[in-house]
């Protein structure tokens, strides 16, 4: 593969919006064209008031403000020009999209890495509709514990019926005493649960209040774009219901979290909510995480104006994202453990960073190293087939199990009654064995890993290949 040397220079257009969390209110027509949508995407150290003190040294595509919300249409082309402004490598992974594995950003598994001063062109159509997120495959720790993580919204090509949408990016910060960027990871932690930011944002902001008219229907989406951190959510003064997990329109029903019965949301995980605005000026729907024994109100959805009236049975069912039904009887199993990994393993460190150790391995062998030559594929499938994963996690921690370029549906577990929703991540619990089931309908060789980065990075990663 030779390295991509060109520079694109045609200007951004309205497909990325630069978003702070503001509410929006996109007009479809505004958006379709039968023109594809272009983006420039310039990676760029900046600094932002996370705290009390402005935080240098910070990752964005937007000078002085988080990652933008980039916004695509189901069906229409999009072309992405990753500019790297930086003095170091880097890849961009759309997370969650089932796009040609060539544009899928991941460091000599599709492309080679993308270095400082150079541009890499990514242009693909999004075949589902949905939220996702993208963010960096190479330099991939310290580049998202900067704050280089940012949501995609894929819309439908029917207008559902909402007022307006709320985008909330849920991600830690690891600060200092004076509020600058500590080392993102210690081995210790990636032996472990992973470490754990102090400072706890929506939208980079510290609870912040957006207005949304009273009485009116708001589509809430959530995603969880943590290295680490496993959100315990719940919401008060709401009335609604969940519509989409991990992108998909939900197949099976998931209750509204409560703070009794909380939603988990792993790193790499998004949930869409249906709400009602309460009818009343002032009243306000809370997003409240649980963070050990306290309670954190993460963003407010806050009614303002006249009251709307609106009743969320009004909204039209999202339409099912084209995916290929699955045949359990012609199904083949596969087997993948997740545990810890042989000793004296040590990652090749490549262009794109290594933590310097091993600790996690799938099905006994460590991942080693993005560079490194001769891996081969955890598992072959033919392109078409139904296919089962039966996902083992043999050690005490969590782990946010994510694939690239496809989707499976959880059909069995042994600790808990899993819904059946199309998925990309899946939480994996301590001891769990869960069955999932995928078609393989995407060829390519695709990343399969722990979302977990400290864990991904080492060891905790391979790749799937379908032909």
């Amino acid at each position: 593969m030779k390295r991509r040397d060109f520079l694109i220079t045609t200007s951004a257009s309205i497909g990325a919006t630069l978003f702070a969390g503001g509410a929006t209110n996109l007009a479809l027509g505004a958006l379709s064209s039968k023109a594809p949508i272009i983006t420039d995407l310039k990676l760029q150290k900046t600094s932002f008031l996370l705290r009390d003190q402005p935080t240098k040294n910070m990752v964005s595509l937007s000078k002085n403000a988080p990652p933008p919300v980039i916004y695509g249409i189901q069906d229409q082309q999009m072309q992405l020009n990753v500019i790297n402004g930086l003095d170091e490598y880097t890849a961009m992974h759309w997370h969650g999209l089932r796009i040609p594995n060539k544009m899928d950003g991941v460091p000599y598994l599709t492309q080679l890495p993308i270095g400082g001063g150079e541009t890499f062109r990514y242009e693909f159509t999004p075949p589902d509709a949905g939220t996702y997120w993208y963010h960096p495959h190479c330099m991939t720790m310290t580049q998202m514990a900067s704050g280089l993580t940012g949501v995609m919204v894929i819309k439908e090509k029917t207008d559902i019926g909402f007022n307006s949408e709320q985008v909330i990016n849920l991600k830690d910060f690891r600060l200092d005493k004076s509020d600058q960027l500590k080392q993102p990871y210690t081995l210790r932690g990636a032996a472990r649960a992973g470490t754990f930011g102090n400072v706890q944002t929506a939208n980079w902001l510290q609870s912040p209040i957006y207005n949304h008219q009273a009485g009116s229907l708001v589509r809430l989406r959530i995603a969880n774009t943590d290295t680490t951190r496993i959100y315990s959510l719940y919401l008060t003064g709401a009335d609604g219901e969940i519509i989409a997990w991990d992108g998909h329109p939900t197949d099976e029903q998931i209750s509204m979290p409560t703070e009794q019965s909380p939603l988990f949301l792993g790193p790499g995980q998004r949930v869409d909510i249906a709400c009602k605005m309460p009818a009343i000026e002032g009243k306000s729907i809370n997003l409240i995480a649980k963070v050990r024994a306290n309670k954190k109100i993460m963003a407010t959805l806050q009614s303002v104006g006249e009251d709307q009236k609106r009743n969320i049975k009004e909204l039209k069912p999202l339409p099912k994202n084209p995916l290929l039904k699955p045949d359990l009887k012609s199904a083949q199993t596969h087997k993948l453990i997740f545990g810890w990994s042989p000793e004296g393993t040590v990652p090749n460190n490549g262009f794109c960073g290594s933590l310097g150790s091993n600790f996690w391995s799938i099905n006994r062998k460590a991942w080693p190293g993005d560079d490194a030559g001769n891996v081969q594929p955890l598992v072959t499938m033919k392109q078409g087939q139904t296919h089962i994963l039966r996902l083992q996690n043999e050690s005490p921690n969590l782990h946010p199990i994510h694939i690239h370029g496809l989707v499976f549906k959880p059909i069995r577990s042994n600790k808990r009654k899993l819904p059946s929703n199309w998925t990309d991540t899946l939480l994996l619990l301590k001891n769990e064995i869960v069955d999932v089931v995928l078609v393989a309908d995407n060829p390519g060789d695709w990343a399969f890993h722990c979302h977990v980065i400290e864990h991904q990075k080492t060891g905790l990663t391979g790749y799937i290949r379908v032909v």
